[in-house]
């Protein structure tokens, strides 16, 4: 389950989330248009095929935290998942400091097929019935519960057929609204459709995939005995990491283009099958990751992500659990860097792909938690500084006395806070 809830940073420059927060508190949102309206500014991105629940506080309505997860397919499991997301909501707030007075509900889901959006919602009634009920079993109303398809939102909770006709209204057209419009100005950019964001993250598909699997074989045979042979692990961390260096600078020499999947095929035609195959497998040593890792602000972190983002598309067929690494370190320099919904997202695409791979597991929690990034950006600084000494004495440990000689690679031996298989 991929909970998201609303981050509370003190970091100097107020994230994503903060600044939707403080724009909700300029708006009063009093309908059930605005609330559909509102969606996208609250999570920075237009969520799909997501049920979203968003805390309201006192008597103003002050949003607070939110939490968004897929919508189970089988009607079997919505009892369950009411329960679960109600518990994670209401309990989640408490631990912050207050109890919400009220939930608003969002269903989000296209149709399938020949469905009509209206069929949809439908469709979808007795999964909003068992959100209000889990929610007022713990003494929370649902206020408004809403369900948007297909260009239009109905709500469950409305019966005036004059402002909620049974055929649905239609949405704002984006960038129309007063939302919209205040949202521009505040700075708040939309990062497109869930499913865009996932998709720039997904394991590649098509007549390719199979060379990259191959590209990827070949190099799990090469790399991964080294890599369990603790005398040459330290030399394969290094060229893993040099190699990391190297692609970031070719990066950094070609600007990435702006919006559509050409972006992300500009991206990948900079990265040789052997050369992203090779740091796939060597981002699977923790110790190479959590070096990794560090690249997480000032200049960089952009060519990072880019790196990170293209390693996870490259995780094809059998080599699918082994994105959960560039997966994880893409949601660390998002979150790092402010873009908290991006980070949510890459977050639990890691999980999904290891459910058990700890640093994913860790940074989730703590971005759905609101904690301030900065500690572990504190962390990663220090280590980085104490390293330096470290690798020149074995630099001058190892070169021939009278002649120059080549620097051997140095054992980074550290657990960074949050780091795990």
């Amino acid at each position: 389950m991929t909970n998201n809830h609303e981050a509370h940073s003190p970091s100097d420059r107020p994230s994503l989330t903060q600044r939707a927060s403080a724009l909700a508190t300029q708006i009063t949102l009093r309908s059930p248009a605005e609330l559909a309206d509102a969606l996208p500014y609250m999570l920075g991105f237009h969520p799909t095929d997501s049920l979203v629940m968003v805390a309201v506080h006192g008597g103003s309505g002050r949003f607070g935290g939110r939490l968004r997860v897929g919508i189970p397919t089988a009607p079997g499991e919505w009892e369950d998942t009411a329960r679960q997301v109600a518990e994670c909501l209401i309990r989640g707030s408490e631990r912050r400091g207050a109890k919400p007075d009220g939930i608003v509900l969002y269903l989000c889901l296209e149709p399938d097929g020949e469905e009509s959006g209206q069929r949809v919602m439908t469709r979808l009634r007795p999964l909003a019935q068992r959100i209000r009920l889990a929610c007022g079993a713990l003494d929370v109303p649902v206020l408004e519960a809403l369900c948007l398809s297909a260009g239009r939102y109905w709500s469950y909770v409305c019966p005036d057929a004059r402002c909620c006709p049974a055929e649905g209204s239609p949405l704002a057209a984006v960038g129309t609204s007063v939302m919209a419009a205040t949202a521009t100005f505040a700075g708040l950019r939309l990062r497109g459709s869930l499913k865009d964001i996932e998709g720039r993250l997904a394991p590649l598909c098509g007549p390719g995939a199979e060379e990259l699997e191959q590209a990827l074989d070949r190099a799990a045979a090469a790399l991964v005995p080294k890599i369990l042979d603790g005398a040459s692990r330290q030399e394969v961390g290094a060229e893993t990491i040099a190699l990391a260096r190297t692609l970031m600078r070719r990066l950094t020499l070609a600007p990435p283009i702006e919006g559509g999947p050409r972006a992300e095929d500009w991206d990948d035609s900079l990265l040789a099958h052997d050369e992203a195959a090779s740091l796939i497998i060597g981002l699977q040593d923790r110790e190479v990751r959590d070096i990794a890792a560090e690249w997480m602000e000032g200049e960089e972190a952009a060519p990072a992500l880019r790196l990170w983002r293209a390693l996870a598309r490259r995780c094809v067929g059998a080599y699918h659990e082994h994105a959960a690494a560039p997966l994880t370190l893409a949601g660390w320099v998002s979150w790092s860097t402010g873009d908290e919904p991006t980070a949510r997202i890459a977050l639990g695409m890691a999980l999904r792909a290891d459910a058990e791979y700890r640093f994913a597991q860790l940074l989730h929690h703590a971005c759905n938690e609101g904690i301030d990034p900065e500690g572990l950006r504190q962390c990663l600084r220090a280590e980085r500084r104490s390293r330096e000494p470290r690798r020149k004495r074995r630099a001058a440990s190892t070169r021939p006395s009278g002649r120059r000689g080549r620097t051997a690679p140095g054992r980074v031996s550290r657990r960074t806070a949050g780091s795990g298989s």
